[in-house]
C-alpha cells in the first residue's frame, strides 16, 4: 500500500479535524524542537574551509580534474590544472574522498587542519583489470573472449626494431618469431597455428583503432622481407591485446580468421606536463658464425673427393695453402641505439601526450642497417560535457641499407659460404677475387648501393558525443599513407653489373588505406542487476597501391648511378585497388556479474570476391559463468572461477589478388602491333575462406588474486580454401583460383601468473606460458610441393610445412654408402619415388618465462623464450656439405664424413654417387628445439631524495643494463634455430639458407622523468 503525504508534515492525509489539529500541534512541537537543535549544532560545529595541493605519489607531480568529495554529501570540487583545491565542509568531523581516473580513492578526515595536501597513488590493479577489445574496453573479470593482454611495462627498455618481435613468448598460443637477424626485417606471427594455405596467415593489426598495412611492399632481394610494423616505435605503446578466439575476432569480420592484434598507445593525463627522456647505446655481436673449414682443410677434402672417384688431384701441397675466414670479412659488432622524449599532460579541457623517438641498429653482416626517427601526437579535446575529440597521428621516416641476403646464393652470406677458403679476397690486380655465378662476400658488402627508404603517416581524427549517459556515438577518420623509395645499383666490381658495366632500378610506390567508422554505444541496466552493453556500427575502407618503376644499363662509370645517365633505359608502372565495406553489432549482458553472455555479429562486402558471393556474415556467441560470485562457493582461497566457452566465424581474404574473381586482360605486343590478351579467368563463386572456431576456457585466481591460472582449448576449421585448382587446358589455362580445401587446427594454451613474495621492500612476479598446436590438411585438390628441389609437401593428412625427403637412416660402416628407406618396399631404393615426410616446423608447444624482482630500489627481470618439437632445415648443410661434387666451400661437418670402413656417422664417403644431386637427404633436417635467454635487464631507480638534493627539477630516475639473445640452448647445428629464411612463398617454414642470424647485444640506458 501507498500512502499519499501532505507537504511539509509527514503525515497521511486524513479526512479527521481532530487528527488534523493533532498532527498540526506536534509539528509544531517538533519544529521548535529542530530550530533548538539546529542552533546549538551551529554553535558546536561551525562550517571549515580547508584547501591544499593533491600529486601524484610516483613522480610528486600536480594532478589536476582530481574530485574533491564531502562524503555523504554533494559538496565536492575538483582541483585545477596545478593540482590545487579549497572547499568548505560542515564541521571537522567531516571526511574528504579524494578521486580520480587510473588513482587509488582516499578519505581523510579534516579535523582541525585548514591545509590538507594529498598523494594519490596509480591504481595498477584497475589497469589491469581493463582490457581492451574490439571498439570498445571490457573488465577483465566479466570477459567472456580469449584475449591476452602485454603491456607496456612488459616491453620496456627491450631493444627491438619491430614491435611484432615484442610479442614473442608473452602470450600463449601466439608464436612468434624473426625471419632473420636482419634489422627492419620481417617477423613471423601466428596466433593459434596457420589458418590458411596460400590466403594469407598474419593477423589483423589495429593502432588505436586503425586497421593497418602490414605486407612486404619493398621488392626484396632473395628472401629478405622489411615489416611495416617496424615504422611504429615500441616506447609509443601503452598495451598489446591480441585477441584470439571467434567471439574477440568476430568484430573484424572477414579479415580476423587469424586473429587481431590491438595496440594502443599512450595518451594525456590530467596532470601538469611531465617530461620523460630515456635513451640506451650498447653493441651487438652474432650469437654464431658459420662453421667452415680452413683453406688446408678445403684442399684436403678436395683431394680425397677426386681420389675416390678415380680422378687426379687437383691440390699438390694443402698445407700450404691460402687461408681466408670470409665470415671475418663481412660479419661484425655493430652498434644499437635509441633515444626517445615524451611529454604528456593536461587539464579540465584537454589532455596531449608529444613523443620523438630516433632509433639506429646495425645488422652483424655488412652493410645491413637500419634507422628510424619518429614522431607521434595524441590529443583529446574536452570540448564540452558531452562533446570530446582528438587525434592520434603518427610520422615514421625509416631507412634500411640492404644487401642480397637471406635464400640468395648470390649475396653476401651466399660469398661467405660458397666462396673456396683457399681463395685470397683480392686477385694479384687488387681486385676482388671472383668465383664462378657467386659473388665475393666483401664485394657484395662493400659495393652494392641498395637503400630503402619509407614514409609512414598514420593518423584519424574522431569525435565522440554523448548524448545522454551511456549513450554515445563515435566518428573516426582514418588513413595509413606508406611510401616506399628504392634505389640500388651495382657497379661493375659486382658479378650484376660487370657484365653490363653498371645496373640501376629506381622505385616508387605508395600504399593508401582509407577508413571511416561509426559506431553508437549504449551501456544501462535493467532493474539491480541486469546490465547491457550494446555496440552497432558502420565501415567503409578503400586500399589503393601503385608502383612506377625505372631500370638502366650501360652506365659511362660508377660515378653516374641515376637511371637517367644509363644508356640503355626501361620502366613500367602498375596499379590496383580494393574496397571494403561493414556492418557490425555487438551486445553483451551481465546478470548480477556472474552469468554473462556476448553476441556479436559483422557483415562485409569485399570488392576482391565474385558478384555471387561479395558480402558475408560472421556471426559469434561467447557464455561465460563467474562461478566464485555464487553464494554456494565457499572457498575462501579461491578468489575467482570463471568458465567460459564461445564459438563463432571469422573471414580471410588475404592472399590473393585485388581482381582475383574477374576475368582479366593485358597488354601484348604483336610484331609491332599492340594488343590485348586474357591473363585470368573470371570466377563469379569466389569467397571468403571460412574459419569456424570453438573455444572453451577457465580462469582461476587464488589468494586474492596472487596467484592466477588461464587455460584454454580450442578447434578451428577452415573451409573453402583460397588456392590455386587445376583446370582443363582447353580454357587456355592451366589453373584458377577457386575456394577448395579444408584446414584444421586445434589445441591447448595455459598461462600461470603469480605473486610470490609482496611486501614493503621486495616483490617478486613469474610468469609462464606455454601452448601446443596441431595443424592438418583436411582437404586438397591434389597433393603439390613447394620450393627449390620440391623439399615441401603439401597433401591430405598431413601438417603445413612438412618436409618432403628421402629418409636416411645411417651410413654403412663398412662401404660409407648412405642407407635410405625403401619407401615403397619393392626391395629397391629409387630416389624418384623413395621420398616421404620426415618432420615438420611446427613446434610440439612453445612459451615464455618471465621473472620479474624489486627488491627497494633495485630491479631484475630475467625472461626465457622456447619453443620444443620443430624440425629445422639446414640447408646450408645440403650446398655445403657436398662431398666433392662441387668445387665449393664446405661446412665443417664435411670432416665428419666416412673414411674407413668402422666408421660411425651420418655423412657418407665422399664420392659422386653418395652426393648425387637427385637425392634429399634427411639428416639435414635436425631438431629445431630451443630455450633462448632472450632478455635479462638489471636496473636501478635513484632514491627521490637524493633526486631533491640536485635540485634540477628531475622527480624520477631509472638507469639499467640489458641484454637481448644472451644464451641460447640448442642441439641445432646452424646458426640461428629460430630464424627462417624464404619470402617467395608463405609456404615454406624452418629454413635456414644463407640468413642472417639475430645479434646477442649488451646495452646501457637510463630514463628520467622531470
Amino acid at each position: 500500500m501507498i500512502n499519499r503525504y501532505k507537504l511539509g508534515t509527514g503525515i497521511p492525509v486524513s479526512n479527521s479535524k481532530n487528527k488534523l489539529l493533532k498532527a498540526a500541534s506536534r509539528a509544531w512541537q517538533l519544529s521548535c524542537l529542530f530550530l533548538f537543535l539546529f542552533a546549538f549544532t551551529n554553535i558546536s560545529y561551525a562550517q571549515v574551509t580547508v584547501n591544499g595541493t593533491v600529486t601524484s605519489s610516483e613522480d610528486g607531480q600536480p594532478l589536476p580534474g582530481v574530485t574533491v568529495l564531502e562524503k555523504g554529501t554533494s559538496n565536492g570540487t575538483s582541483t585545477n590544472v596545478d593540482g590545487e583545491y579549497e572547499i568548505t565542509v560542515s564541521n571537522t568531523e567531516s571526511v574528504l574522498v579524494f578521486s580520480s581516473i587510473s588513482f587509488q580513492t582516499q578519505e581523510t578526515v579534516v579535523g582541525n587542519r585548514e591545509t590538507i595536501d594529498i598523494q594519490l597513488s596509480e591504481d595498477l590493479q584497475l589497469l589491469e583489470d581493463v582490457v581492451v577489445v574490439g571498439y570498445g574496453e571490457q573488465d577483465r573479470k566479466t570477459l567472456t573472449s580469449a584475449v591476452s593482454s602485454i603491456s607496456a611495462e612488459d616491453i620496456a627498455n627491450t631493444p627491438s626494431a619491430s614491435t611484432d618481435q615484442l610479442m614473442q613468448g608473452r602470450a600463449a598460443g601466439v608464436q612468434v618469431s624473426a625471419n632473420s637477424g636482419t634489422p627492419g626485417g620481417g617477423i613471423f606471427v601466428k596466433i593459434r597455428g596457420t589458418s590458411s594455405i596460400s590466403g594469407g596467415s598474419d593477423p589483423l593489426y589495429v593502432v588505436d583503432g586503425i586497421p593497418i598495412q602490414t605486407g612486404n611492399y619493398g621488392l626484396g632481394l632473395g628472401g629478405e622481407t622489411t615489416s611495416a610494423l617496424a615504422d611504429i616505435a615500441p616506447s609509443d605503446i601503452e598495451s598489446i591485446e591480441i585477441l584470439k578466439d571467434a567471439s574477440a575476432t568476430a568484430i573484424y569480420g572477414a579479415r580476423a580468421a587469424n586473429g587481431v592484434v590491438l595496440i594502443t598507445t599512450k595518451r594525456g593525463s590530467f596532470s601538469a606536463p611531465r617530461v620523460n627522456v630515456s635513451m640506451y647505446r650498447g653493441v651487438e655481436e652474432p650469437v654464431n658464425r658459420p662453421d667452415l673449414v680452413t683453406g688446408p682443410q678445403f684442399e684436403m677434402l678436395m683431394n680425397e673427393a677426386a681420389s675416390n672417384n678415380g680422378e687426379a688431384e687437383p691440390y699438390a701441397n694443402p698445407s700450404d695453402a691460402i687461408n681466408t675466414n670470409w665470415a671475418d670479412q663481412v660479419f661484425r659488432t655493430g652498434v644499437v641505439q635509441s633515444y626517445d622524449l615524451t611529454v604528456n599532460g593536461g587539464n579540465e579541457t584537454v589532455k596531449y601526450a608529444v613523443s620523438g623517438s630516433a632509433f639506429d641498429q646495425d645488422g652483424v653482416v655488412k652493410p645491413a642497417t637500419f634507422s628510424r626517427n619518429s614522431a607521434r601526437l595524441n590529443l583529446d579535446i574536452l570540448a564540452s560535457e558531452k562533446l570530446t575529440f582528438g587525434t592520434s597521428t603518427t610520422y615514421s621516416f625509416s631507412n634500411r641499407n640492404r644487401a642480397r641476403n637471406n635464400d640468395n646464393i648470390t649475396g653476401v652470406l651466399g660469398g661467405v659460404y660458397f666462396l673456396p677458403t683457399n681463395l685470397p679476397v683480392y686477385d694479384s690486380n687488387g681486385d676482388y677475387t671472383k668465383f664462378s655465378i657467386f659473388e665475393n662476400p666483401v664485394a657484395a658488402a662493400n659495393e652494392v648501393d641498395f637503400n630503402m627508404d619509407v614514409n609512414r603517416l598514420i593518423g584519424n581524427v574522431f569525435a565522440d558525443y554523448e548524448f545522454m549517459p551511456g549513450l554515445t556515438f563515435r566518428t573516426s577518420w582514418s588513413l595509413d599513407y606508406n611510401q616506399i623509395k628504392e634505389d640500388r645499383y651495382d657497379n661493375t666490381f659486382l658479378n650484376n653489373g660487370s657484365a653490363v658495366n653498371g645496373s640501376a632500378l629506381s622505385t616508387v610506390a605508395i600504399a593508401r588505406t582509407w577508413t571511416v567508422e561509426n559506431t553508437l554505444s549504449y551501456l544501462f541496466n535493467v532493474g539491480e542487476n541486469h546490465d547491457f552493453s550494446a555496440l552497432a556500427g558502420t565501415s567503409v575502407e578503400e586500399t589503393t597501391f601503385e608502383r612506377t618503376t625505372a631500370e638502366g644499363e650501360q652506365f659511362p662509370s660508377n660515378d653516374f648511378r641515376r637511371v637517367q645517365d644509363a644508356a640503355v633505359q626501361s620502366a613500367s608502372s602498375s596499379g590496383t585497388s580494393s574496397g571494403i565495406a561493414s556492418f557490425f553489432g555487438r551486445l553483451k549482458y551481465e546478470y548480477d556479474s556472474k552469468y554473462l553472455a556476448t553476441f556479436t555479429v559483422r557483415r562485409d562486402g569485399s570488392s576482391r570476391f565474385g558478384e555471387n558471393n561479395q558480402w558475408g556474415t560472421f556471426p559469434s556467441v561467447a557464455l561465460g559463468w563467474v562461478v566464485s560470485e555464487e553464494n554456494f562457493f565457499q572457498f575462501e582461497d579461491i578468489s575467482e572461477l570463471k568458465l567460459r566457452a564461445s564459438y563463432g566465424i571469422t573471414g580471410n581474404q588475404g592472399g590473393i589478388g585485388n581482381f582475383q574473381a574477374r576475368g582479366l586482360w593485358g597488354g601484348e605486343s604483336y610484331g609491332d602491333s599492340p594488343g590485348t590478351s586474357p591473363t585470368q579467368l573470371a570466377n563469379p563463386d569466389l569467397k571468403w575462406e571460412t574459419t569456424r572456431q570453438l573455444d572453451i576456457g577457465i580462469d582461476i585466481g587464488l589468494f586474492d588474486d596472487r596467484l592466477n591460472f588461464v587455460y584454454d582449448y580450442y578447434y578451428k576449421k577452415t573451409e573453402d580454401l583460397l588456392l590455386a585448382v587445376p583446370v582443363p587446358l582447353s580454357t587456355g589455362f592451366s589453373e584458377l583460383v577457386q575456394n577448395f580445401g579444408e584446414l584444421e587446427n586445434k589445441g591447448m594454451e595455459f598461462g600461470i601468473a603469480a605473486d610470490i613474495i609482496q611486501n614493503s621492500d621486495m616483490n617478486w612476479n613469474l610468469m609462464f606460458n606455454i601452448a601446443g598446436n596441431r595443424n592438418k590438411i583436411l582437404k586438397l585438390a591434389a597433393p603439390f610441393n613447394v620450393y627449390n628441389r620440391d623439399i615441401y609437401r603439401y597433401e591430405e593428412g598431413i601438417p603445413m610445412y612438412s618436409f618432403y625427403f628421402h629418409e636416411q637412416t645411417g651410413v654403412d660402416p663398412a662401404t660409407g654408402a648412405p642407407i635410405w628407406t625403401d619407401v615403397d618396399g619393392d626391395g629397391t631404393f629409387n630416389p624418384n619415388v623413395d621420398r616421404k615426410i620426415v618432420g615438420d616446423a611446427n613446434p610440439d608447444f612453445f612459451g615464455g618465462i618471465t621473472n620479474n624482482v624489486n627488491y627497494k630500489a633495485f630491479d631484475l627481470s630475467i625472461f626465457f623464450q622456447y619453443s620444443y618439437g620443430n624440425d629445422q632445415l639446414n640447408w646450408n648443410r645440403f650446398f655445403q656439405e657436398h662431398g666433392g661434387t662441387r668445387n665449393t666451400g664446405y661446412l665443417s661437418s664435411q670432416l665428419d664424413r666416412w673414411q674407413e670402413p668402422g666408421d660411425q656417422t651420418m655423412v657418407p664417403r665422399m664420392t659422386s654417387a653418395n652426393y648425387a644431386g637427385n637425392l634429399r637427404p634427411s639428416r639435414f633436417v635436425e631438431d629445431g628445439s630451443y630455450m633462448r635467454l632472450k632478455n635479462a635487464t638489471i636496473g636501478y631507480t635513484v632514491p627521490i631524495e637524493f633526486l631533491n638534493k640536485l635540485g634540477a627539477g628531475i622527480s624520477r630516475a631509472r638507469i639499467y643494463v640489458t641484454g637481448q639473445n644472451l644464451l641460447t640452448f640448442t642441439n641445432y647445428s646452424g646458426l640461428d634455430p629460430e630464424v627462417t629464411a624464404t619470402a617467395s612463398t608463405a609456404l615454406t617454414r624452418g629454413i635456414e639458407f644463407y640468413t642472417m642470424p639475430q645479434a646477442r647485444s649488451i646495452i646501457g640506458g637510463i630514463d628520467i622523468s622531470f
